[in-house]
């Protein structure tokens, strides 16, 4: 199971934050104001090709250029991040068990909530 890499997750997130399709361009000018020494356009476009073929960026032509989107929301990627926690065999109470005891109560609260709403047949 592996998740992002650190400017995999930084693009990923400038796309979840804007919702809508982004360019390289853009992405790039969003992680020039975060970081002392910002990525090259050559390596931001080379990462997203990268999410591109690992299924977790969409694209589609724009002119000269592609616009990229997440394949999957944030949540629908976290809750892949968990099916693959129960794919490994993994005690899933132990495991529930573990997360719960790192929650905060407002986050129990939440999650309570959540398990009320989809046992009474909804979606959370």
């Amino acid at each position: 199971m592996r998740g992002f890499g650190e400017l995999e997750q930084e693009i990923t997130d400038i796309d979840w934050s804007t919702g809508e399709p982004v360019t390289v361009r853009q992405v790039l000018e969003q992680t020039n104001g975060e970081r002392p020494q910002p990525p090259a356009y050559n390596t931001v476009h080379t990462v997203m090709e990268v999410l591109h073929r690992k299924g977790r960026l969409a694209r589609a032509e724009d002119g000269r250029a592609f616009r990229y989107e997440a394949a999957k929301s944030r949540e629908e990627y976290a809750a892949s991040l968990i099916d693959q926690v129960w794919a490994t065999g993994a005690d899933r109470t132990a495991t529930l068990v573990r997360l719960f005891d790192a929650m905060g109560a407002d986050e129990l609260t939440e999650s309570r909530a959540a398990l009320t709403v989809r046992a009474e047949g909804g979606r959370a």
